[in-house]
């Protein structure tokens, strides 16, 4: 048993949840307790957007798979119990979104995330 909570995260199961057309499938990957912090142009490093728990998690993902926007994973590397991902999005418009995320895992989900994004202007 103790082997497979590790094979419980894998770049096809990111690939789904965040090309997915609901938050659903992703937020089944953060633990109950996860903690996320966004950097970008308007929450600088000093001052991040704090998420805490899933719940709060939830809200995020409800807000952004609401957008009309596409997701597309680019890059994901899993090295024990960290990974790092590269996620492309476009809005309708055609206004394009970059976010990098490094997260830790722990049992095989997202215990701690750190997410820098920029986007046109």
């Amino acid at each position: 048993m103790g082997s497979a909570t590790g094979s419980a995260f894998d770049t096809e199961t990111l690939r789904r949840g965040i090309e997915g057309n609901t938050g659903n499938t992703l937020l089944s990957l953060y633990a109950d307790d996860a903690r996320i912090r966004i950097v970008d142009r308007v929450h600088q490093p000093s001052h991040p957007t704090e998420l805490h728990g899933r719940v709060q998690i939830a809200e995020l993902l409800d807000d952004i798979y609401r957008r009309d926007m596409t997701h597309k994973l680019e890059q994901c590397v899993i090295q024990g119990d960290h990974a790092a991902y590269s996620e492309s999005c476009e809005y309708a418009d055609g206004t394009r979104v970059l976010a990098e995320s490094m997260i830790t895992l722990r049992d095989g989900k997202i215990a701690e995330q750190l997410i820098i994004q920029a986007w046109d202007e």
